[in-house]
């Protein structure tokens, strides 16, 4: 049997990234979305919210690149000094967590309360994941289960995919993805103790994730290729659809015109098709927790 859950992230950063969730879900295949917090359109994603009951919706626990909900004197190893801000950048950030420089409790309580403003919109927050997957360091891991079990959220994003997510043709065939997926296998050495620490603290969680190799090169023959890919047991599809409008034009991000290519991937008839015929059952995060 194998079960896919297609979700989108960044629910929240724009209104044009709102609206493209929205269609991806309404038209197309993704069956969850993870909110965040303090993002610029987050009363947006609230008006939208109740209009698609079918959305599983998540709290995307953002400890990077934005702006906290605690105030910054109550989590001073997780944002810079004098500013309002979280530390920005991945590097220096995988650091600091593989070092052991941030305190675990001060995580614990900026991500509680990242899924307490998301509650307390009415939205029931059905599972939880990271921006840029930093749940996926033990340091930080431990810290957001804790707060998400606090908040009575029991699901998680497993951010580790298959050893080998394309064939290695596909690979071959774009040089440009090899970066990408070295730096992806780099961190597998972290699979072990995310499934164990998971395990032992109750959670749901799929058996991995696909899309993250190919984040910001997504097109349709290579959904096509990670579809025909994808192996038994239930996973996890992470996407990015959005309108690279004004809005996203002038936030920090690099994804802007392949979010449209992505809104357009993840509402054409084929990428249903391809899951049907591959007999792949498509699911959300709610399906996963019940």
């Amino acid at each position: 049997m194998r079960r896919l859950i297609v979700n989108a992230d960044d629910f929240g950063f724009t209104c044009g990234v709102n609206r493209a969730i929205a269609e991806a879900h309404t038209n197309g295949i993704v069956t969850s979305s993870t909110l965040m917090a303090k993002g610029a359109a987050f009363d947006d994603a609230q008006r939208l919210a109740p209009l698609m009951p079918k959305l599983s919706i998540g709290c995307h626990v953002v400890l990077i690149d934005g702006e906290p909900v605690l105030q910054p004197p109550q989590i001073p190893s997780i944002t810079s000094s004098g500013s309002a801000r979280f530390r920005d950048g991945l590097k220096a950030f995988a650091a600091r967590a593989l070092a052991g420089r941030m305190n675990a409790e001060e995580i614990t309580a900026e991500a509680e309360a990242q899924m307490r403003r998301i509650q307390a919109a009415g939205i029931t927050v059905s599972h939880v994941d990271s921006h840029k997957h930093t749940h996926l360091f033990p340091s930080i891991l431990g810290p957001v289960l804790k707060a998400a079990k606090k908040c009575g959220v029991r699901a998680v994003r497993n951010p580790f995919g298959p050893r080998f997510p394309l064939r290695s043709s596909r690979l071959l065939a774009r040089p440009g993805l090899w970066t990408r997926f070295m730096e992806v296998q780099v961190l597998r050495r972290f699979a072990g103790k995310f499934r164990r620490a998971v395990e032992q603290a109750g959670f749901a969680t799929p058996d991995g994730t696909l899309g993250i190799e190919v984040t910001g090169s997504l097109d349709e023959d290579l959904f096509h290729a990670i579809a025909q890919s994808i192996p038994e047991g239930t996973w996890e599809f992470v996407c990015h659809p959005g309108y690279n409008d004004a809005d996203l034009a002038a936030a920090k991000t690099r994804l802007r015109e392949s979010r449209e290519t992505e809104l357009r991937v993840l509402t054409l008839d084929s990428a249903r098709d391809v899951l049907t015929r591959a007999e792949i059952e498509l699911i959300s995060y709610h399906d996963l927790s019940n």
